[in-house]
C-alpha cells in the first residue's frame, strides 16, 4: 500500500507500506510531477520482492515540496474543528471506543 497516514494504516496491518510524507490525499507524490509519481509507484512495486516480512514499511524518500506548513493543520493536541459541545461529545464518544475496546479483551 501507498499511504500519507502511516499511523493508521499500520494500526490496520496491511502487509506491506511505503509511507509518503505528504498531505493526505497526495500518496503517490506532486499532482502532475510523472517522474515523483513513478518514483513512488515503482518504490512501492519493489516491496514486493524486497520486504521480509508482513508489516515492514519503507519511508519515500521525498520532501513535499511547498514545505511541512500543511502538518500544522492536522497534527494538533485537540480537534481543530471542534468547540464546546460538539468537542465534549467527541471526547466521550472517543472514551466510550476505548471501554468498549478494553471489555472485548
Amino acid at each position: 500500500m501507498i499511504a500519507t497516514a502511516k499511523d493508521i494504516v499500520q494500526n490496520c496491518g496491511v502487509p506491506r507500506l511505503l509511507f509518503v510524507d505528504f498531505p493526505l490525499g497526495n500518496p503517490c507524490g506532486v499532482p502532475f510531477d510523472i517522474n515523483m509519481q513513478s518514483d513512488i509507484l515503482e518504490s512501492a512495486l519493489g516491496l514486493l520482492e524486497t520486504a521480509e516480512q508482513s508489516g515492514d514499511t519503507t519511508v519515500a524518500p521525498y520532501v513535499w515540496p511547498e514545505g511541512e506548513a500543511w502538518k500544522e493543520t492536522i497534527f494538533t493536541s485537540e480537534q481543530p474543528f471542534l468547540e464546546g459541545e460538539a468537542y465534549d461529545n467527541w471526547m466521550a464518544a472517543k472514551q466510550r471506543y476505548r471501554n468498549q475496546k478494553k471489555e472485548e479483551r
